[in-house]
């Protein structure tokens, strides 16, 4: 693996050019200036919109505004990404953290405002100035949340209220994040070392089952011991979301988290229902394992380790490009030609040094292009890292040149199916053109575990999600005794009878961070089935599949998530797009199933 002990080392090509945003920090420091003039200016719109002219003017300067503020704020957030130990970049990031803080409260206003307008006085403003139809859509987006408005004080008390109603997720992170210790392991020289996340993350995939079940003994002994207060902190987030989706007069608070992105609940019903009716291959899966791994009683500590050992083949970064290219070959000439100038104008900043955020992501910036940060480690999980970020970073691409400002940026729900795109089209590239057997094998075992993962662990969490507020809604007790059962009962559901259950097993969802964000997971799922969907049909060859494709790639925002999907072929108000991608995971573990019943030679 190349490393580098120094930024200044690496070619120049495999960095960042923030220039691409300001071409000096003076630049940046005018910037700086001029949106602090602008919020000044649009804080004066306060109780002065009288008329059509006014709104326009306000809308028009307001949306100048944030692309101005967008680019000053990337700037130093991307700074701060290539060194966090840099205190220059470090005081302008706190800098612009400020200047958001001011933006957010001179535009605060707006909202209410817009809201006691009559929506008939509303339609004639459009109608009579003209470039107010820009805004149309936007405005009436406004209206649909009208009847879930409180009156004035109402909504003055519950945002007074804000702080206190997330300090149970605040509570959760310093608990999760700063208190908690997992207590000593053993490590390869037989030393007692203190576990961290990332040593169980390694720990729970080693060949030597005795590390891994002291790995996860030693992980999940904080999270028991502590397991009232996380339950208390966990109870009072589902309860004020019950409370809060009734006060806003939502029929659940289900129904309430779907409303922004105009789904009905029954997507998410239906999700739960595929899952479950595909839970035999699952169970055939975990039965695979435990014939494979030679062990008695399958445990939750076997359920991380690699089936196949991992590829050690070093694969440097342009070799990664160049396959990545390859494999995405079913998405046309123009996607392939346009990632591929991605990596020469800088794009990517692709290596790893002291003090660089870890991890990967990408960021779209309107009117400039992607930024990706990479941490790439010349291996074959860099090169899927690659290829998933890259096709976050040609999504940003497509809907920042397709689309205008107002409605380039898609939602979540959305965003991950270009990406899992990608890696399932290098998945089925490298399987294609593997050298050997195990190799075919290493890969299809991934996929499997990429499937468990992505697909039907994150449903499971959003069936637990689904019962635990519907028991607050119920008025039943939320504790650590039940939310051990409810998560107890679900492992065994989705698991099978294969899986012989520790007592640390029900403690599973007291390590959880997004349930604080509650029916979030849900859409990992979504958007991995979608992903499956559409690459199949790429996969054939496609035609009319790959252009629809490519349309949605360029729909940014334009619409509702349902509506966007179903550009690109996949309607998941039906079952159909889940039930194929679940028929898919059939298949594949049916595959391993027949490697792993061959008697070797």
């Amino acid at each position: 693996m190349t490393t580098y002990q120094n930024r200044s080392d690496i070619p120049v090509h495999e960095t960042w050019n923030l220039a691409d945003l300001f071409a000096s920090k003076e630049a940046w420091e005018q910037a700086y200036k001029e949106v602090e003039k602008g919020i000044e200016s649009l804080s004066r719109y306060n109780d002065a919109i009288e008329n059509g002219k006014d709104l326009f003017d306000f809308l028009t300067q307001k949306e100048e505004l944030s692309q101005t503020f967008n680019l000053v704020y990337v700037y130093a957030m991307l700074g701060v990404d290539l060194d966090t130990r840099d205190s220059d970049a470090q005081a302008l990031l706190d800098r612009a953290t400020q200047l958001s803080v001011k933006y957010s409260a001179a535009v605060s206003f707006f909202t209410p405002y817009l809201l006691s307008v009559e929506e008939e006085t509303l339609r004639q403003y459009i109608k009579e100035v003209e470039g107010l139809q820009y805004f149309e859509n936007d405005l009436y987006e406004t209206y649909r949340y009208k009847e879930h408005v409180l009156n004035k004080d109402q909504e003055e008390l519950l945002s007074h209220l804000g702080e206190a109603l997330s300090s149970p997720k605040q509570t959760f992170g310093m608990m999760n994040n700063a208190d908690i210790k997992f207590g000593d392991v053993t490590n390869d020289d037989g030393e007692n070392v203190e576990l961290t996340r990332g040593l169980y993350a390694k720990l729970i995939e080693d060949d030597d089952r005795n590390k891994r079940q002291e790995a996860y003994k030693a992980y999940y002994k904080p999270y028991a011991q502590l397991k009232n207060s996380i339950a208390s902190t966990l109870s009072s987030t589902v309860k004020t979301n019950a409370t809060t989706a009734k006060l806003r007069h939502f029929p659940s608070a289900l129904e309430k988290a779907l409303f922004g992105d105009n789904v009905p609940k029954e997507v998410y019903e239906n999700l739960i229902k595929a899952a479950r009716h595909h839970l035999p291959s699952l169970h055939a899966y975990s039965d695979i394992r435990k014939q494979v791994l030679g062990v008695e009683d399958l445990r939750q500590y076997d359920l991380s380790v690699k089936l196949v050992q991992n590829l050690n083949k070093e694969i440097p970064y342009d070799e990664a490009y160049e396959t990545m290219l390859k494999a995405l070959a079913p998405l046309g000439d123009d996607y392939v030609k346009t990632l591929a100038g991605f990596k020469e104008k800088r794009y990517v900043d692709v290596r790893e040094t002291k003090g660089k955020r870890s991890g990967a992501y990408n960021l779209g910036v309107y009117g400039v292009h992607p930024f990706v940060l990479l941490n790439h480690r010349d291996n074959i999980d860099s090169l899927f890292t690659l290829s998933h970020e890259m096709g976050h970073a040609m999504h940003s691409y497509y809907s920042s040149k397709y689309q205008p400002q107002i409605s380039a940026r898609y939602s979540i729900f959305v965003a991950e199916v270009a990406s899992t795109v990608n890696e399932i089209l290098l998945m089925n590239y490298l399987i294609n053109h593997a050298e050997d057997e195990e190799t075919k094998l290493y890969l299809l075992n991934e996929f499997i575990d990429k499937f468990k993962g992505t697909f039907f662990t994150q449903v499971m969490f959003a069936e637990f999600e689904k019962k635990t507020h519907e028991l607050a809604e119920q008025g039943q007790p939320l504790n650590a005794t039940v939310f051990s059962s409810v998560y107890e009962q679900l492992v065994v559901d989705y698991h099978g009878p294969s899986l012989v259950l520790d007592d640390e097993v029900k403690y599973g969802w007291s390590r959880i961070p997004h349930f604080y964000r509650p029916f979030y997971v849900y859409k990992y799922a979504t958007g991995f089935a979608s992903a499956i969907h559409i690459a199949n049909e790429l996969l054939v060859g496609n035609k009319d599949a790959q252009s629809a494709y490519l349309e949605f790639l360029q729909s940014g925002g334009s619409d509702y998530p349902l509506e966007l999907l179903k550009k690109a072929g996949v309607d998941l108000t039906t079952t159909e797009p889940v039930d194929n991608a679940l028929r898919k995971f059939d298949q594949l573990v049916s595959d391993l199933q027949n490697v792993f019943s061959k008697p070797k030679a």
